[in-house]
């Protein structure tokens, strides 16, 4: 069995730091990966005490050599010798009126729903991997300030860098950059901002980032019709939106309105994913519309806009989402990434990414 993201931290955990407390809990263990078995992190220590914690790296690595499953351990340490926080995303910058191509990258996409729930964070995910496996340079901005989880879908950890204190370097797995909130607080820290703050925030993480060149950046929006979602659509020039949503009438009646958003706000629609779509029992192989079929595709339809995928209900995908490693990186033959791909190809063929 392959060793997790889970267990790797809970060994590193029982490392103690020499001015106290266990590495992780300190934050010294910053950009830790796990893939196939194989277990890259780094030991962010300050440059005095290089050679006391050389013992502890060794103990680190030793800890998690240790561990089923493991294949290989990468463990370094890097000193910074004046560190430089991130940037205050909280800060309010003046920024140019209309939307604005963002330089490097020639497309947006925006992935939104209505409904909160309805899998629209692993459906972003799994979609920049399709992207970044079909050899588009991508990039995934975790827009969804309230519940940001991509840093864990991803598998990726650390705090962003900034070398001049007003630009953030953003983080990078399995082929795709990604910029979150997520990354610039605790998993269980809640961030309590009002609409300015939220507005300001996505614009720096926008504009600040060094994204590089990208062909597409896939932003994961927050559920619903708010800030977020207008302050996109102002602000930066989108070339779409793909709308996700489950079969039963209570998530469409909320995807129209994200829909009719969208329409109001002059960004095309480009389509519509039905997510949890149907299920099959592992061990019998009955097909279960669990949440009910078909609903999206007649949205779609009505709409005019093609039904990109219909993406079924399987623990896989959850599995591979917590293990942050998404379906179409750990399982690409699966019918599940397939139909990520499926995706990916269309908007590809659509000319938006």
């Amino acid at each position: 069995m392959a060793v997790t993201r889970e267990q790797v931290l809970e060994a590193l955990g029982r490392i103690q730091d020499p001015s106290g407390g266990d590495i992780v809990g300190k934050g010294v263990v910053r950009a830790l990966t796990v893939e196939d078995g194989a277990v890259r992190f780094v030991l962010e220590i300050d440059p005095a005490l290089a050679k006391a914690m050389e013992p502890v790296r060794a103990q680190a690595q030793a800890a998690v050599e240790a561990l089923p499953g493991v294949k290989s351990v990468s463990a370094l340490m890097t000193a910074h010798s004046q560190p430089k926080p991130p940037p205050d995303l909280q800060a309010r910058k003046s920024a140019p009126q209309g939307p604005q191509k963002i330089p490097g990258i020639a497309h947006i996409i925006a992935i939104a729903s209505g409904k909160g729930g309805v899998g629209k964070s692993t459906v972003s995910a799994n979609i920049a991997a399709a992207l970044a496996a079909e050899g588009r340079r991508v990039g995934l901005l975790d827009a969804d300030v309230y519940g940001p989880s991509q840093p864990r879908m991803l598998g990726v950890s650390g705090r962003p860098a900034s070398p001049d204190g007003k630009t953030i370097l953003p983080l990078r797995n399995h082929g795709v950059t990604l910029m979150s909130i997520g990354l610039m607080t605790r998993e269980d820290e809640a961030v309590v901002w009002r609409g300015p703050m939220l507005m300001g925030a996505l614009q720096q993480m926008m504009n600040q980032v060094q994204w590089g060149a990208l062909d597409c950046l896939v932003v994961d929006l927050p559920p619903g019709t708010g800030d977020v979602q207008m302050t996109l659509c102002q602000k930066a020039h989108v070339d779409g939106a793909v709308i996700v949503s489950t079969p039963q009438d209570v998530a469409l009646l909320d995807a129209r309105k994200a829909i009719n958003m969208f329409q109001k706000m002059n960004t095309p629609v480009l389509g519509m994913i039905e997510n949890m779509s149907t299920h099959i029992c592992s061990n019998c192989g009955h097909e279960e519309h669990v949440f009910g079929h078909g609903g999206v595709a007649k949205e779609a339809e009505k709409l005019g806009v093609p039904l990109l995928a219909e993406v079924p209900l399987h623990l896989d995908i959850r599995l591979a989402s917590d293990g942050g490693v998404p379906i179409v990186v750990s399982k690409p033959d699966s019918a599940q990434a397939q139909a990520f791909r499926q995706v990916a190809r269309a908007l590809v063929a659509q000319g938006v990414a």
